[in-house]
């Protein structure tokens, strides 16, 4: 499935040239004039990008199952909680898109993200109807302060530091949202694994075809998709680990995890070193 870039900043035409020796001036929301546009630390949007996206999903929920059961949910958050920060810190220090950094950051997030879902319901007793209007409501307020602050959600304007709080926000939010969404159609709704993964994705359809032949707004688009792939990689990953007596393959969570940090890494290192999913202006070199 390929979604539109999801940019749609406005260039504005070129106007006088400036007099030589006077210096540049650039502005853009979230800096100061002056200031040279970063390097945008985030893929480009291709089909790999959706693949390795939705297999992080299905891996992030497995591995939280599986550290929860062998760890206990505490420990297991503790755990989560302390790879989520390094990840992150790496990624908020890398000064442009590495392959490697970034999704190792999504991946976990995506580990992070399903134990704080699961910790809200588990632990704080909360309903997964509940949690998943919570979680689209912090998304939601997430999303419009991004859009008054910066007055964009496109990824590809991501170049300040803000701007780079605002997208690991939103994608942390994504995912809790997902998980709470997975667990509410399978558990509560009580449509299983299977069937839900079914739903999710014909429900992914809609932005990408909306996108291609309705007009809907590519930066829509994204991120519509983006929450989607959380909750259909969750309710495959969920199906293939879960026993059969509660509708899954009984493979288990730990094999089921392994078997999709495999093909994680072998992309991720394809990525890499071919370099596809770079942004134009780092392999130009700029």
């Amino acid at each position: 499935m390929t979604i539109g870039q999801p940019d749609g900043t406005a260039v504005a035409p070129p106007g006088p040239p400036e007099p030589a020796g006077a210096p540049a001036h650039t502005t853009a929301p979230g800096r100061r004039p002056g200031v040279p546009p970063g390097r945008s630390k985030v893929p480009e949007v291709a089909a790999l990008f959706w693949l390795v996206k939705i297999l992080t999903t299905g891996m992030g929920e497995t591995a939280s199952d599986y550290l929860g059961r062998t760890l206990g949910p505490i420990p297991a958050g503790a755990l989560g909680f302390a790879a989520f920060v390094v990840a992150l810190v790496a990624q908020f220090r890398a000064t442009r898109y590495r392959a490697g950094t970034y999704w190792t950051a999504i991946v976990m997030v995506s580990v992070f993200g399903t134990m704080a879902a699961d910790v809200v319901h588990v632990i704080a007793g909360v309903p997964y109807l509940v949690s998943t209007l919570a979680f689209a409501a912090a998304l939601a307020v997430i999303l419009f302060a991004w859009h008054a602050t910066e007055g964009t959600l496109a990824i590809h304007s991501i170049r300040t530091r803000r701007r780079e709080i605002f997208y690991w926000a939103t994608v942390l939010a994504t995912f809790a949202l997902g998980t709470a969404v997975g667990d509410l159609t399978a558990g509560t709704l009580d449509l299983g694994y299977l069937p839900s993964a079914l739903v999710f994705g014909a429900l992914i359809l809609v932005p990408a075809l909306s996108g291609r032949f309705l007009g809907l707004n590519a930066v829509a688009a994204f991120w519509g998709a983006y929450v989607l792939t959380r909750p259909l990689g969750a309710s495959f990953a969920d199906w293939m680990g879960v026993s059969t007596a509660r509708g899954g393959l009984g493979w288990g969570t730990g094999p089921v995890t392994l078997a999709l940090t495999v093909p994680i890494v072998l992309l991720v290192g394809y990525l890499a070193v071919s370099g596809k999913d770079t942004p134009q202006e780092a392999a130009d070199g700029a």
